[in-house]
């Protein structure tokens, strides 16, 4: 999945799952007229037939669907590809957000949106991935394994190990992971990491952030509720810092 065969100098494709007419309509209309080519969908097992078949550079999936709901439908994507999904949910579905990027949705726009504000995070995910898939970035220092104490990364292998342990870690996981160990011991505001890691260059919903470093702690942590390694500086922002065994008051 990631429209490998198609021609380079073809539009970028977004595949947009939501069941109201409305909102999908206009969702289309908007990044159609933003240059992209838009494919359309209504139903979670629709969606999944298309993302195999049409391989989008971007998925915008709404939560509540007929047939297979949007996590499950994300939850399918993320294990066969790692196509950029932006999850939309309604006010009120805090859960369902959460479960959205634990389950590998790359960030969440909450209904009702502004339309500026869905172009903007699309545009930002797709300058994302053609950044991640350009021989640049995988060449020169920055491949070089990064070790702060016990974690591990490698950007070129696109590997991480915390504890001796290889991590199985998203796209997003990974990437918020690389750029925490490229400042170990820096603390990083939520709006740089959403800058450096999302790509996004205005202010965004900072709970994405939060989710993925909760989602990291699980992996990386050896008791999540008391992290060691990567620590928040309240009302700052987070840091990874080697861990030596010791306590850390």
């Amino acid at each position: 999945m990631g429209a490998t065969g198609d021609s380079p100098d073809r539009p970028e494709r977004i595949l947009v799952v939501d069941d109201e007419p409305t909102v999908r309509e206009m969702v289309g209309l908007n990044l159609r007229a933003d240059g992209y080519d838009v494919v359309l969908a209504a139903r979670g097992d629709v969606a999944l037939e298309l993302a195999r078949e049409r391989e989008p550079d971007l998925v915008v999936l709404d939560v509540m669907l007929p047939g297979r709901d949007g996590l499950e439908v994300c939850r399918i994507l993320r294990s066969e590809s790692t196509v950029p999904i932006l999850l939309l949910s309604a006010r009120g579905e805090e859960m369902d957000r959460v479960i959205g990027l634990e389950v590998g949705a790359d960030d969440y726009l909450t209904k009702p949106f502004a339309m500026r504000e869905l172009l903007a995070r699309v545009r930002a995910m797709l300058r994302r991935r053609r950044m991640a898939g350009s021989p640049s970035d995988s060449a020169g220092p920055m491949a070089d394994p990064l070790v702060v104490g016990d974690v591990v990364v490698d950007p070129l292998r696109h590997e991480a190990t915390a504890r001796g342990e290889a991590l199985t870690l998203t796209a997003k996981e990974f990437g918020l992971l690389a750029y925490l160990a490229r400042n170990p011991g820096i603390v990083l505001s939520r709006e740089a990491l959403l800058r450096e890691v999302w790509g996004y260059d205005h202010p965004m919903d900072t709970r994405t952030v939060d989710v993925h470093i909760s989602g990291l702690r699980q992996k990386v942590e050896d008791d999540p509720a008391k992290p060691r390694r990567i620590l928040t500086v309240r009302g700052r922002g987070y840091r990874l810092v080697p861990f030596d065994g010791k306590d850390i008051s």
